[in-house]
């Protein structure tokens, strides 16, 4: 409380601080987020910044908590506009209080009574009130006060101080986990070496050996603006490692006799049989030969966000012709590889793309709430935000690579873009990566969302041949699968027991919170596990299935890159090791057949590929394993780097 001295300059005169309330290190960190992802339209940190702060929400509607939380931050208005301006604003409320009645069906009488936040806490209501507080006086003089101008530096500062980000002054950089092994242990101390060089920002590496977890670490923050540590079970955005669980889903079916690989796409999916692509046969499509490795390459540029609509992308590329004969070149089907897959999974099982997904790997593997393909809403808080290693990758804006072209690399592990492809394209990936709208979207080419820990488990399985690894070998912490994989909001039929915190729907029966948002895991005891095998016909030739070798050889270009879905693995005397797949910036995945070995790498700070070089020849010299070719030297990234 003050007063403003009537007599040139003008001095405030303070009388008393009122009100007042002392926030939180983690609040203000959660405001200073809620008000960046505000002033930049980032949905994701929004409703991660709610999530920190501890504000719920009854529904899912993104959309209209940005506009919300943007009128919350809106800049005063002049007296005379203050009546036009309140108009606006109801009429704004009506707007969405009728997409509310419209989408949680609700009469007249229901949406009057219906709140959408389910909590909101208190420190953000003494926030709100100094706002309005703040807006009333403005009005009241005059004077028209922009809040974003005036809080962002301050907003960004609380971020910038919270960003402790490299182990030398962040005792917690490496979380607190378990350590699985003598090699994980050494692997943490080499991490914190790579962590204040600067070289890491967040990351996750998990492996198997022998059907059993040896490393499940988890290091750094969240992201450049998000200084929470990477925890076991956090999302990260892979790219292009999406490519082979999509592989995954085409051999299931196979499998279960839902299609054939020689097969004519056409006869699977009929609308696709047109403008020359009616002898183009699924083999083509997973071993990068059907010609399509351009299709719907321009999207992005009618509209950034035509990608995001499945079933229009689903449409257009049944439509497009050929540019080579099938079965003749492998040029890789970067983004158009997806869509094919996809289609094809979809018309051959009768179900979509999500089902399928969660009924093949998903819950066979235990991976609830950590192996998506298009996230749900409701797990924006465990999600880790890309940035660039602009050291690193601003070599494409100076070093064009002239033997990078859509023809397959001769190294590459996750292949090559084409010849185009420049800094600004990957400078320009990130943020619509980063965005909402494509987090959610069904992008099989080019949109996984998983924890390094699932990922190793999925190629873990593949490694044995389709049998799943026993649930209890990692003691890391949440459990893996202990997450619901698909979070629900409060329904308007919900009452809260303000004793107990628990739920009760209309028919009369209890839950709790957790019922929610996790899922209490199972027992540890697994002296009676069962095998689960997640291919049945396959068996002992899944190995050759994926990477197009014995009965299969006949599916794929000689001497190619690929397989059937997957990258061949080799080392540098040419030796097939194994199958795998990584994405743009170095996530990747890959097995070891013959070592029982698999392995994931997951970070935040995309680069060249180096940096996951280092760490998979760091884990297989440890454990006497032979190195990826793609992995084998640092040199090798310089000329041809590990992006796509």
């Amino acid at each position: 409380n003050f007063l403003v001295s009537r007599e040139p300059p003008h001095r405030p005169i303070l009388l008393d601080f009122g009100l007042t309330k002392l926030l939180s290190s983690s609040v203000k960190h959660a405001l200073a987020k809620m008000f960046l992802a505000a002033a930049e339209g980032d949905h994701v940190a929004l409703l991660s910044a709610f999530a920190e702060m501890g504000l719920k929400l009854r529904l899912d509607m993104p959309e209209q908590a940005m506009e919300v939380t943007n009128v919350f931050f809106r800049a005063t208005t002049p007296a005379t506009e203050a009546l036009e301006n309140m108009k606006s604003l109801a009429e704004q409320r009506a707007k969405n209080m009728k997409i509310i009645q419209e989408k949680m069906k609700l009469d007249k009488k229901q949406v009057k009574r219906f709140n959408p936040i389910d909590a909101f806490p208190g420190d953000i209501v003494i926030f709100s009130r100094v706002l309005n507080l703040l807006r009333g006086l403005s009005s009241s003089m005059n004077v028209r006060i922009s809040y974003l101008s005036i809080m962002r530096p301050f907003a960004e500062s609380v971020l910038k101080s919270d960003m402790i980000h490299g182990p030398s002054s962040n005792p917690k950089w490496v979380y607190d986990s378990p350590v699985h092994s003598d090699v994980e242990a050494k692997l943490r101390r080499f991490l914190v070496d790579l962590g204040n060089a600067d070289r890491i920002l967040g990351i996750q590496v998990c492996a198997y050996k022998d059907g059993q977890v040896i490393i499940d670490t988890a290091a750094g923050v969240l992201g450049k603006y998000d200084p929470r540590p990477v925890q076991p079970d956090s999302l990260f955005p892979v790219f292009s490692v999406t490519k082979g669980v999509t592989a995954g889903m085409v051999h299931w079916l196979v499998d279960k006799g839902k299609l054939k690989l020689d097969e004519n796409v056409a006869n699977i999916w009929p609308e696709f049989g047109i403008n020359g692509k009616d002898q183009i046969k699924v083999n083509h499509i997973l071993n990068h030969t059907a010609g399509l490795h351009n299709a719907l390459a321009g999207i992005a540029e009618e509209d950034p966000m035509l990608i995001c609509d499945w079933d229009e992308c689903l449409k257009r590329i049944a439509v497009v012709a050929p540019e080579t004969e099938p079965g003749r070149e492998q040029l890789y089907h970067y983004l158009s590889y997806g869509w094919l897959c996809g289609g094809i999974i979809e018309h051959a099982s009768g179900k979509r793309f999500q089902d399928i997904m969660e009924e093949a790997f998903v819950r066979p593997l235990n991976v609830e709430g950590e192996f998506y393909i298009g996230i749900p809403p409701g797990v924006e808080s465990r999600l880790a935000t890309l940035t660039l290693d602009t050291s690193d990758l601003g070599r494409l804006a100076t070093k064009p690579d002239t033997n990078r072209s859509s023809p397959i690399s001769t190294s590459s592990i996750s292949t090559t873009l084409p010849s185009s492809f420049t800094f600004e394209m990957v400078a320009g990936i990130i943020p619509l990566s980063n965005t909402l709208n494509v987090r959610r979207a069904i992008l099989p080419a080019a949109n996984g969302h998983f924890s390094a820990r699932a990922l190793a488990r999925y190629y873990a399985t593949l490694v044995d041949g389709g049998v799943v690894p026993p649930r209890r070998t990692s003691s890391s912490l949440p459990p893996l699968g202990s997450h619901t994989h698909h979070p629900k909001f409060l329904s308007k039929k919900m009452s809260i027991n303000k004793k107990d915190g628990s739920k009760k729907d209309t028919n009369g029966s209890t839950s709790h919170e957790s019922d929610f948002y996790i899922r209490i895991p199972e027992t540890d005891d697994t002296s009676e596990e069962v095998d689960t095998k997640i291919f049945t016909h396959l068996k002992t030739k899944t190995h050759d299935a994926f990477l197009g070798s014995g009965d299969y050889k006949d599916f794929i270009i000689p001497n190619g890159k690929f397989g059937l879905g997957f990258k061949r693995v080799q080392t540098t005397n040419g030796s097939i090791i194994g199958f795998g797949h990584s994405g743009i910036g170095g996530s990747t995945g890959y097995c070891d057949i013959n070592n029982r070995f698999a392995i994931s790498v997951t970070l935040n700070k995309l680069s060249f590929g180096a940096l996951t070089g280092e760490i998979i020849r760091f884990v297989c010299s440890e454990l006497h394993l032979p190195v990826p070719q793609d992995y084998a030297g640092s040199q090798e990234f310089i000329q041809k780097p590990v992006i796509n």
